[in-house]
């Protein structure tokens, strides 16, 4: 699978198991019902499907005009990195304004979210990547 078909096929998978995983969590921490935290869990998630796809994108844009394309376990840590810190900042004000929490307390909610999603983040492409294949971005050229 390659192109945009990929790219909404993994935006929506990634973002439908995180709602999954995320609302539950969010619900016990903050004591805010599951209908609260699944609502938030569903903001913080389109945000993050318009961030995957944007973020995606500008990833494999840059990937294919490397000298080495393949996707090493150095390249999969910075792209894992950039996505997951990318979102933390995007998703501060939403996370504190939604929880009536404070910009530290949204942070340090934010960065324990960031941990979570980091290491989900480089398990899921890898298992995605196993699935679907790696894209044309980083295939090295014929």
């Amino acid at each position: 699978m390659q192109g945009k078909a990929r790219k909404i096929v993994q935006a929506i998978l990634y973002e439908t198991i995180a709602v999954l995983c995320v609302a539950p969590v969010l619900s016990w921490a903050f004591d805010a019902g599951m209908a609260h935290s699944t609502v938030l869990s569903l903001i913080l998630s389109a945000v993050a499907l318009a961030w995957n796809m944007f973020y995606n994108w500008a990833f494999e844009y840059w990937e294919a005009r490397q000298a080495q394309r393949q996707r090493t376990l150095w390249r999969r840590f910075l792209h894992a990195l950039g996505f997951e810190g990318g979102l933390v900042l995007i998703l501060l004000p939403v996370v504190a304004g939604w929880l009536q929490i404070s910009l530290w307390a949204a942070l340090l909610t934010n960065l324990a979210l960031f941990v979570f999603f980091f290491g989900y983040a480089f398990v899921f492409q890898w298992a995605f990547d196993r699935v679907f294949d790696v894209p044309d971005s980083a295939r090295e050229p014929a």
